[in-house]
């Protein structure tokens, strides 16, 4: 393959993969949504159960990013290995499964946007 040849076959595969990715997650618009109808009932100081039993505020970018009182609930890049995206897919058991006093746990469409959010290393976007 001559040089011509390879510049042409890598500006192709560059533009393959910018048709691929997926659309780029807002904290603001997606996930902080998402947050609210799902976690800050429990969630919050003073008195949400959650917050009482782990520490974790999910009120705000920066609390949520604190974590808990036993550390960091977001792996920014890397959804596989936060504790967030464990307990809302069902990953940590279906008896730890988030959001506990929900009838339904979140949609797919959700879960799939918490996922890709983190994996966009988790802007304040």
């Amino acid at each position: 393959m001559n040089m011509c040849s390879r510049l042409v076959y890598i500006i192709f595969i560059m533009l393959l993969n910018a048709c691929a990715t997926e659309p780029t997650v807002s904290y603001q618009f997606d996930v902080n949504p998402i947050l609210k109808d799902n976690c800050l009932q429990c969630h919050v100081p003073p008195n949400g159960v959650g917050y009482l039993r782990t520490g974790l505020n999910m009120r705000s970018y920066e609390t949520l990013m604190h974590g808990t009182i036993y550390g960091p609930v977001i792996v920014p890049g890397d959804s596989r290995r936060s504790i967030l995206n464990k307990l809302v897919e069902g990953r940590a058991g279906s008896y730890m499964r988030m959001p506990h006093d929900k009838k339904d746990p979140l949609t797919e469409e959700e879960i799939k946007t918490l996922k890709l959010w983190v994996d966009q290393h988790a802007k304040n976007n």
